[in-house]
């Protein structure tokens, strides 16, 4: 009886199923183990918008002591600040994380200097930051500042018609001020026609496209700084003599440049390389696509960055100094020195690419551990207001500042900005997408199921 029980067909499946059954529970149980215990994400998004940046990963992991990442806000409303600061502790066994709820520890809130929910305070050794924006960017920012304590300024040279810091007008640069504020950076503007001097609180110098001459004590105030170990940026535009906007051919500058071994060509650049059509852009704006081995440019593979309207450079090493080219254009680029043209087109007489863009260079000053740093680029527009949001035009300017200023952690890719991927059809599109729901693919499924039936029967 036993026996004819245990071959029965119904037994057999009862132990079939039983077995399955624990199986199943058996991994679920192991999988919710080891997701507990190893904490692993797969960012499927096209610019990787919920994992953080490759700057973000590097700053974490080099920390050289403990930090304290809180976030306050409504109990019920911790998952959203997990969601993020999760990604930061998994990176680092130096990162601890909590939550606290301020209407819950009043003291605790007011003795952090909390003012509004939904925000995080980084404590690092004495150290204490409150993150501006809580995102990565916002975090991250916080995290520098309380690891190196204060910030460095950034000076802007004025006084020479350059790029206004607090102009939000497409010429301005007050965009390229608040990407520098989130690396840490103070902007300043210091006019050398005053008092031919850099304060000596500059960590690095900006002259973002001056159009018209240097003064020779604004120039020699530059040599000084740099040849003693200070960092300058400088953006110059091509020599344009176009009505009512001309731009100085700034020989006194340029004369000091080529001293350190980077001449600015009296020329305008012209790329009609087939990427940059694609991305909708005339010849007037060269796309570099490529860049060299320099550490500025290092971390850019796979963007691209536009220079409307930029000149071209010579570079070769001094008796001081020592240069680096970071990038050129495509070998379908020309350059005209016919620069008064109302409308300057290309000619079969125009100088055949590539040409270079930008460089760097070093100046020995003698001393030790003070070399004077600087770059040089062929245009200055694509920092501006206008262009510095195109594609990886924001990586690459803070690339130099960091560069500029030491700052060699904090080179990398920034955090990527969210897609607009929707998608917008016509009506005739609409109609159509519409009908393919609601009738056919309905009918697919119902003459699909009609047949099996049919052929069951």
């Amino acid at each position: 009886m036993a026996a004819n029980w245990m071959k029965a067909r119904q037994t057999r499946y009862a132990a079939y199923a039983t077995v399955y059954i624990l199986v199943i529970i058996a991994v679920i149980v192991a999988a919710n183990f080891l997701a507990n215990r190893y904490d692993k994400t797969y960012d499927a998004t096209a610019n990787k918008r919920y994992s953080l940046s490759e700057q973000t990963t590097k700053i974490v992991k080099n920390l050289k002591e403990p930090i304290t990442i809180t976030y306050w806000d409504k109990a019920s409303n911790f998952q959203t600040g997990k969601d993020l600061l999760d990604q930061y502790r998994n990176l680092s066994n130096n990162v601890h994380v909590e939550f606290v709820d301020p209407y819950k520890k009043p003291q605790l809130a007011r003795q952090a200097g909390i003012k509004n929910v939904g925000t995080a305070t980084i404590d690092y050794g004495t150290k204490h930051e409150e993150a501006r924006t809580f995102d990565e960017e916002g975090i991250t920012g916080a995290i520098v500042r309380a690891e190196k304590g204060g910030t460095k300024n950034v000076c802007f040279v004025q006084g020479n018609g350059e790029h206004s810091l607090d102009e939000t007008g497409p010429d301005g640069m007050s965009q390229a001020k608040d990407l520098l504020q989130g690396d840490n950076y103070t902007s300043k503007t210091v006019n050398l026609l005053q008092k031919a001097q850099v304060p000596t609180d500059c960590s690095v110098l900006v002259v973002a496209g001056p159009t018209t001459d240097f003064a020779q004590p604004e120039v020699d105030a530059i040599r000084n700084y740099v040849q003693d170990g200070g960092r300058a940026l400088f953006m110059l535009d091509p020599p344009l003599k176009v009505q009512g906007h001309p731009v100085a051919d700034n020989a006194p500058l340029a004369a000091l440049l080529t001293s350190w071994g980077v001449t600015p060509e009296n020329d305008l650049v012209l790329d009609e390389n087939p990427i940059g059509q694609l991305a909708g852009l005339g010849p007037e704006v060269p796309l570099v696509t490529s860049y060299e081995s320099h550490p500025i440019v290092q971390p850019m593979k796979g963007l691209a960055t536009g220079f409307p309207l930029a000149r071209s450079l010579q570079t070769k090493n001094g008796d001081k100094t020592s240069v680096e080219k970071l990038f050129s254009t495509s070998p379908d680029s020309v350059a005209t020195t016919n620069l008064s043209a109302r409308e300057i087109q290309i000619t079969n007489t125009d100088k055949k690419g590539p040409f270079t863009l930008a460089a760097a260079g070093t100046y020995t000053t003698g001393k030790p551990n003070s070399e004077g740093r600087f770059v040089v680029v062929g245009n200055s527009t694509w920092a501006s207001n206008r262009f510095v949001k195109f594609n990886g035009n924001r990586d690459l300017l803070l690339n130099m500042i960091n560069w500029l200023s030491s700052d060699t952690d904090l080179i990398s890719i920034r955090p990527k900005q969210q897609e607009d991927r929707r998608v917008t059809m016509n009506r005739a599109q609409m109609l159509w997408m519409r009908t393919f729901c609601q009738f056919i693919l309905p009918g697919i499924v119902v003459i699909a199921g009609v047949m099996v039936w049919l052929k069951r029967r």
